[in-house]
């Protein structure tokens, strides 16, 4: 039996520390009809958080993602992106309207800035809380941010109320570690880990395959496991054939041991010194 592990949001709110990802959903036509099982199968193994932004696909992710949804929407917490050049406050706004239409859903659960953009930070949030007053989204939150942005972030007007920061965090890719993580831990904002194993190109790493043959699992379930290891984290790997969701949800049942942990330090080392932010 698969245990679904939550991660605590800002606001107390629980999700769950699994979630699905999105990106490139819907660029094939003829995979669609797997990608929407997928999705369904994940809400049914209580992989619940969902992610998309306007960006995949220009909108196409999210037309995918309310077909799969549809007659589930109170099952799902639902996680949507403005691309930084809409980013206004009326930009936000408008761009939320049209992700809604094309989710078919009356809100989103949150909300977030895709990355950095020229646009004013204090307009972005302007529009967020818009959007929250008028009921369009539940909370917001910005990706791909490096630990000077989300300080800057919290000193503008109604900043404070940011939920989460979704960056790019997996075993090659452990920058975050050195303060970025540790800063939004103080302050109680949930890390969400996109592309927790690397689109992929960890497979073949020759460390993780002895402790794969141990848990009899795979190297990206261990690789997986690491991430979601890491308490009040929330991960979204994607995943767009019924088997590849069945072994995301198996990860969360493999618990690495200590000197497995140790062995995966050795093979990816921990920063030691700040790192800017790495994005995909």
């Amino acid at each position: 039996m698969n245990r679904t592990p939550s991660v605590p949001l800002r606001s107390g709110e629980k999700i769950a520390a699994l979630g699905q990802g999105t990106w490139h959903f819907a660029e094939n036509p003829a995979r669609r009809a797997e990608e929407v099982d997928s999705i369904r199968l994940g809400l049914d193994l209580g992989m619940t958080v969902i992610d998309t932004a306007e960006m995949y696909g220009n909108g196409a992710s999210e037309t995918l993602v309310g077909e799969a949804i549809a007659g589930r929407r109170s099952e799902v917490f639902l996680v949507d992106k403005v691309l930084p050049h809409h980013a206004t406050r009326e930009g936000t706004v408008r761009a939320c309207e049209a992700s809604l239409a094309r989710l078919g859903v009356d809100y989103i659960n949150l909300y977030l800035l895709h990355w950095r953009g020229p646009i004013p930070l204090v307009e972005t949030v302007e529009g967020f809380a818009e959007l929250k007053q008028n009921g369009m989204i539940r909370h917001w939150g910005v990706s791909n941010f490096d630990i000077d942005d989300m300080v800057e972030l919290v000193g503008v007007p109604g900043g404070d109320e940011v939920q989460t920061n979704q960056v790019l965090y997996n075993l090659t890719r452990r920058g975050p570690e050195y303060a970025l993580l540790p800063w939004l831990a103080q302050h109680q904002i949930t890390p969400m880990a996109y592309s927790p194993i690397e689109q992929g190109r960890l497979l073949e790493h020759p460390a993780l395959q002895p402790i794969a043959l141990q848990h009899n699992a795979t190297p990206a379930q261990i690789a997986l496991a690491w991430v979601l290891q890491h308490d009040g984290v929330n991960a979204i790997p994607r995943a767009g054939t019924p088997a590849h969701v069945r072994q995301n949800a198996a990860a969360r049942d493999i618990e690495l041991t200590p000197d497995e942990l140790h062995a995966l330090d050795q093979a990816f080392p921990p920063p030691t010194r700040a790192r800017r932010l790495e994005v995909l």
